[in-house]
């Protein structure tokens, strides 16, 4: 039916056509399949030029918004060795995504595999691919993405919830009007310990009066790993000997990094041990436990607890960042949160995953931030198995395509005033949304495995400060907006500093 109403239309179209070459010609244009070759983008000097002359490295998000208005939903550029089509339009990532086959590929990140490769680690969920990548993915999303099984994470994180309310009091008490200097550094800490408590079952004494130094110099390790990443991946193979200072510390933070997360891992195995030995019954909720249980090799274990710990620090920070920034601005939306807050709570002080998931306005709040602020401002695929059709180009098999959803989620056509915070909006869905246009969180078998996790850490942290705080900005503060910056995450340009008053 559907090709005989196909060979209608276009019997259609032949037929009205004006008989002049020209007019057949558009026609042909319009319904011929283009190549990558005729896809438009900047030239490789242009885009040299912005990425190192004009601190591009650090404002790629903002390069997705010009690149859709000099090129179009599409278009092409080449980083350093690697050649990346950008798709910045919700209809056109929806026909990548649903193309991507069983065993989707994130992206190549071919820094963090040759590291690996050279040091002799396993891969984890941010770099395996195939059968590998299917198999822990699905151990772990019986622990990660059904909500029951989240739930039971409730006690565990409000216990680190307790530790960064007391740390907050502390850094308020040392300022004299509460104010709280780089509110990011705070929950960095807090998001290392949370995600360390799930993993782990233990404090590692982040929210400490005096945080350890190995802790301290594992958080500089990630920052400075972030940030050789890009500059990495932009070199050639070849001018890594040239010029070995960017590989050599890349290489040195991930040696600090994995020796980091398996102190930890070894020392969790090491008290499991002792207690069978004093014929102790050994049983745990933390995902650690769950994974030297199932057979994998521990190189696996070791470097998916790594990768884990890797990307549950910064969604947390970001997130928790962006979201008292935004409601310190915003008093009138944080009032009605914080009222949202103790009608559900009724009185009670500390509340579990069950109340959460009955505060709407806490969901869209946090939806809000992140359509503003994405942790990850683009993300990527790989088709390894077949060429593509996507918004009329061919693309070959193996082209990494690079998903714009800083640029989406801040267009107008299906966010109205996208540069304001408009939390509302999620509550009162109106027409024009695109479900592809704000997906902070990934969609499909590739999207965020801790997604429910993250989410529940920081609708806990939010409900319990907004009932002990207000939040306001810094008084003695310029007032001018911050503004976001990539650093293979996006992460706030400046510092940000808050004033928390007593309740």
């Amino acid at each position: 039916m559907c090709a005989l109403l196909w060979v209608s239309l276009t019997s259609a179209i032949w037929t009205h056509l004006p008989n002049s070459p020209l007019g057949r010609k558009k026609i042909e244009a319009a319904y011929r399949v283009k190549t990558l070759e005729e896809m438009p983008g900047p030239t490789v000097a242009k885009f040299v030029w912005d990425i190192f002359a004009k601190r591009g490295l650090s404002r790629l998000h903002e390069l997705q918004i010009e690149g859709v208005k000099r090129y179009g939903p599409m278009w092409k550029a080449s980083f350093g060795p690697i050649l990346t089509v950008h798709v910045a339009e919700p209809a056109l990532i929806e026909q990548v995504l649903r193309q991507e086959g069983k065993t989707p590929i994130r992206s190549d990140l071919s820094s963090w595999k040759d590291y690996r490769k050279q040091r002799g680690h396993g891969y984890g969920l941010l770099t395996a691919e195939g059968e590998e990548w299917q198999a822990v993915r699905t151990l772990l999303g019986k622990h990660m993405l059904h909500p029951k099984a989240v739930e039971a994470y409730d006690t565990t994180l409000n216990a680190v919830v307790d530790d960064l309310i007391a740390k907050l009091r502390r850094s308020r008490h040392q300022n004299p009007c509460g104010l709280v200097p780089n509110i990011s550094s705070e929950f960095y800490l807090f998001g290392l310990e949370g995600i360390s408590s799930v993993l782990f079952e233990s404090k590692i004494g982040c929210l400490d009066p005096v945080v350890p130094t190995e802790t301290e110099c594992f958080i500089q390790s990630i920052n400075t790993m972030f940030v050789m990443t890009l500059l990495t991946m932009a070199m050639p193979a070849w001018l890594h000997k040239l010029f070995p200072m960017p590989w050599d510390t890349f290489c040195q933070c991930w040696d600090y990094i994995f020796q980091f997360a398996k102190g930890h891992i070894d020392q969790r195995l090491k008290e499991e041990a002792e207690k069978v030995a004093r014929g102790e019954e050994v049983e745990g909720r933390y995902l650690t436990y769950f994974l030297t249980r199932t057979g994998l090799p521990m190189k696996t274990v070791y470097s998916n607890v790594t990768e884990m710990l890797l990307a549950g620090v910064d969604t947390i920070s970001s997130t928790m960042s962006w979201s008292l920034y935004e409601l310190s601005r915003h008093p009138e939306v944080q009032a009605s949160l914080r009222e949202e807050v103790l009608a559900v709570m009724g009185g009670r002080r500390v509340p579990g995953a069950v109340d959460v998931a009955r505060m709407p306005l806490m969901k869209a709040v946090v939806k809000e931030v992140l359509r503003l602020y994405p942790v990850v401002a683009a993300n990527a695929r790989v088709i390894a198995d077949k060429d593509i059709q996507v918004g009329g180009y061919l693309l070959p098999k193996n082209t990494l395509i690079t998903l714009c959803h800083f640029a989406t989620s801040r267009n107008a056509a299906f966010f109205p005033n996208p540069g304001t915070f408009q939390p509302h909006r999620w509550l009162n869905r109106y027409k024009g949304h695109h479900p592809y246009a704000s997906v902070p969180f990934g969609v499909g078998k590739r999207s965020c495995i801790g997604r429910r996790i993250a989410e529940l850490e920081v609708y806990l942290a939010l409900a319990r400060i907004l009932m002990q705080f207000d939040v306001k900005p810094d008084p003695e503060g310029s007032g001018a907006a911050v503004k976001p910056m990539t650093r293979t995450l996006l992460v706030p340009e400046s510092e940000i500093n808050l004033q928390f008053i007593e309740r």
